[in-house]
């Protein structure tokens, strides 16, 4: 690999590093919040299904993990491409990847599952990835143009 695929996927790799330690964190607290209860004839019933806030707070980490990390292993196939149209196809889905997890970082943000001071760090992570993906994607699609 080239200083400049190392970098990136370096970048990548400390990214997903990221992601996973978010979703620790994110399901770790969902799961130490308050349980969901009913009253029933004047009784307080916990609920035994998975609280609601529990679940969507999963999902959404769940998407968030599987794109946040994709991105590097799609930048690591490319790197490792057997021909100029895999290592284009690659780099496009590690980009495609990138965009969806700003997508995923937002919801969480929109919804109260991460603060301001959480969604800046980690949403400037991702823009400078996507920034990084473009600035690829661009020059390969201009080297095969020639």
């Amino acid at each position: 690999m080239s200083e400049i695929s190392d970098a990136i996927q370096a970048k990548c790799l400390a990214f997903g590093d990221r992601i996973i330690k978010l979703n620790d964190y994110l399901l770790k607290e969902a799961a130490n919040a308050k349980p969901t209860f009913k009253i029933v004839k004047g009784k307080r019933v916990y609920e035994k299904s998975v609280p609601v806030y529990l679940q969507s707070v999963s999902n959404l980490c769940n998407q968030l993990l599987r794109s946040g990390t994709s991105i590097g292993a799609n930048n690591a196939e490319a790197t490792n491409a057997v021909s100029k149209t895999d290592y284009r196809a690659k780099s496009f889905i590690a980009l495609k990847e990138a965009r969806e997890s700003l997508y995923w970082i937002d919801l969480l943000h929109r919804n109260n599952y991460i603060d301001d001071k959480q969604y800046n760090s980690i949403y400037a992570d991702c823009e400078e990835l996507v920034k990084i993906l473009v600035t690829r994607c661009k020059k390969i699609n201009a080297e095969l143009e020639k």
